[in-house]
């Protein structure tokens, strides 16, 4: 069983969009007893939408003991917001529909938990409105996990409609009261068998983990409780099981024997920190957020011991600092505080070099970092300030944006002059954008990136420039004769000279290169000329008149007439795509790329993800734009996908004449 003096205990509340985590969270309050229940979904992007798009924190007491709730969101695009979140607490307590068909949303939560090696329970919500059987969920959940899904309660039903529960542990019946203790009744007797069956099975899956449990079931003796309950707890705690609880949130059904679960069963601060790598007193950051009087915050859970408000502390960096504030979090409400306990989540203020994933520590040793996810951009816009007059504030403002929300990304396209802000999709770009305008007050224009294309040359040319100019005293004069011809693709461009009898000095060469690499960068269709060679074979000078700078113009002369007289054929950038995706969606998204010019390169079974396939493809860079918003919504939101630069390859037709008119135009 828990010690019980250990410390705060944390957890994280994970599950699909609409699953019900925040009225789960606010129902847990209710339960406990707590003055401030209205705590989630207080921004106003998070009301818009109907649904949490940050983190909610709040903090409870039940039957003398403390803990710390994170309220995780459930969109697959906000997946970077609680990776270091869901690595640093207790239990992360998944909430799911009582619906076999989503049973899968719940995938891709399972796969980041199992890597995380976070020790996990799943409550089903909303049990009151089911209209399947608990079996045939616990079936449809099967391969969603890696591990054994343990139910611990059975539905008593009346009238079509789960009133209550046989907890299977305890062996005893209870019926639900809205927002009050459930009671305790006697089992219906139609339960009789069922619970028998579904008890054993319970201690069979248990037994796969304990031979002592094993012998007794083998010699058809009882075990006792305290064995029981032993087992739960040590096999929940190592990651081999995933208990099961049901309930319903919104009218507090089923949440009070959960507490009492959790109060019994989760485990201490140490054994986190254990599973961490954390081997002294520190912090580890779940989050860092900019507030308009505060400053910067960090959030961050303590480890070891206890943190004091002034305190020294390390960063992974070696940088130090001093804990300037500490706060307890509420919800939207900051309380302020002396002390952060063992194991609780507190605001730290003033550390303005701390992220998500650092271990802040207590002594003067530096401590590494936490391992948490990378997400690679999906999706970009480029954006500039509506008013030109706030492009400092613009920059300023993105700066601490891309502090709070790791799974933003923000790059400088020097080529396309342009700022690319990217992140997990479409939502989540424009999510940053909305944070822009009400917290910075910074209006953005946005529209899609500007695709790199490419051009180079058809065929073989010779080519004569003269750069000569006389405006009193030294003139500029140049003579360069060239040969342009096309090389294999992806080779390069290469300058080669067989310049023989000083026809033109060794010293400017190179600048002759220079004008050509100059020419280059703009070719006839109005993009960078690439896989070309240029042979210079001849050449001439004035003793007094020529220069560097006059051989540079020569050059770049040269090569502007070789384009011409070579032809010109528009290249656009391929990427290699791969799609991970369920099975089921695999025709549709097929069907999607091909429509978008996209080449099948073959698909197969996605490793450790039963049910999921990966499929390999060439796509043009151009029509990557808003794939991400399709494959989501041919996958129930669950899709994915990496994309690498792989080849350029000729554009022709109409696409071609739309890509050169534009380019022309700008």
């Amino acid at each position: 069983m828990v010690v019980r003096d250990a410390g705060v205990r944390a957890l994280a509340l994970i599950g699909p969009t609409g699953s019900g985590k925040t009225a789960l969270l606010e129902a847990l309050l209710q339960a406990a007893g707590s003055s401030d229940r209205k705590v989630g979904d207080f921004t106003p992007e998070a009301r818009a939408r109907g649904h949490s798009v940050e983190l909610n924190l709040a903090g409870f007491d039940f039957m003398g003991d403390h803990y710390a709730v994170v309220d995780c969101p459930g969109s697959l695009e906000l997946a970077a917001e609680s990776d270091a979140a869901l690595a640093v607490v207790d239990l992360a307590l998944i909430v799911a529909e009582p619906e076999a068909a989503r049973a899968v949303l719940l995938q891709p939560i399972m796969r980041r938990l199992e890597a995380l090696g976070t020790p996990r329970a799943l409550f089903i919500n909303k049990m009151d409105q089911a209209r399947g059987s608990l079996e045939d969920l616990l079936t449809a959940l099967k391969p969603v996990s890696a591990v054994p899904l343990v139910a611990r309660q059975l539905p008593i039903i009346d009238n079509e409609k789960v009133t209550g529960y046989f907890d299977l542990a305890l062996e005893r019946a209870f019926v639900w009261r809205s927002n009050q203790a459930s009671k305790r009744v006697e089992p219906p007797g139609v339960l009789a068998t069922t619970k028998a069956d579904a008890r054993f099975h319970m201690l069979e899956q248990l037994a796969d983990f304990d031979d002592d449990l094993m012998d007794k079931l083998l010699s058809d003796v009882q075990p006792d409780r305290d064995l029981v309950f032993s087992d739960l707890v040590r096999e929940m705690t190592d990651g081999l099981i995933i208990p099961v609880f049901f309930g319903s949130a919104l009218n507090g059904f089923g949440v009070r024997r959960l507490l009492k679960a959790l109060r019994h069963e989760v485990p201490p601060p140490p054994r986190a920190a254990a599973r961490l790598g954390i081997w002294s007193s520190g912090a580890a950051v779940i989050k860092s957020t900019w507030t308009g009087q505060a400053g910067k915050l960090a959030y961050a859970r303590v480890f070891g011991a206890k943190l004091i408000d002034g305190a020294e502390i390390t960063l992974p960096t070696g940088e130090r600092g001093r804990v300037g504030g500490l706060s307890a979090i509420q919800g939207a409400a900051y309380k302020k505080i002396a002390t952060g306990e063992i194991g609780d989540i507190v605001a730290i203020g003033k550390i303005d070099g701390a992220a998500a994933g650092d271990v802040l520590s207590l002594t003067r040793e530096a401590q590494p970092r936490l391992n948490c996810a990378t997400h690679p951009p999906l999706f970009a816009l480029a954006i500039t300030a509506a008013n030109r007059k706030d492009d400092v504030r613009l920059s300023g403002a993105l700066t601490r944006l891309l502090e709070e929300d790791t799974g933003l990304a923000l790059k400088h396209d020097v080529e396309n002059h342009q700022v690319l802000l990217s992140g997990q999709g479409e939502g989540h770009v424009r999510l940053a954008l909305e944070r822009l305008k009400r917290r910075y007050g910074v209006d953005v224009t946005a529209g899609k990136p500007a695709t790199a294309y490419r051009e180079t040359i058809r065929n073989t040319a010779t080519k004569h420039a003269r750069h000569k100019k006389q405006s009193g005293g030294h003139g500029q004069f140049a003579d360069v004769t060239v040969e342009v011809k096309p090389r294999g693709r992806g080779e390069g461009f290469a300058f080669v000279s067989k310049i023989t009898g000083g026809a033109i000095p060794k010293q400017w060469i190179p600048a002759v290169e220079q004008g050509v690499r100059d020419g280059l960068a703009k070719g006839p269709l109005g993009f960078p000329v690439v896989d070309l060679e240029l042979t210079l074979l001849d050449g001439g000078f004035h003793a007094v008149d020529s220069s560097e700078m006059a051989f540079r113009i020569a050059g770049k002369l040269a090569i502007d007439e070789g384009l011409k007289a070579c032809g010109s054929r528009l290249l656009e950038p391929i990427e290699r795509l791969r799609v991970f995706a369920p099975s089921n969606a695999i025709a549709n998204i097929n069907a999607a790329l091909s429509v978008r010019r996209g080449q099948i390169l073959g698909f197969g079974a996605r490793e450790y993800w039963p049910g999921w396939d990966v499929i390999d493809a060439y796509l043009p860079q151009s029509e990557r734009h808003t794939l991400i918003a399709e494959i989501r919504s041919l996958t129930q939101g669950l899709g994915s996908y990496e994309a690498t630069f792989d080849h350029l390859a000729e554009l022709t037709g109409r696409a071609a004449e739309e890509v050169v008119s534009t380019a022309a135009g700008q």
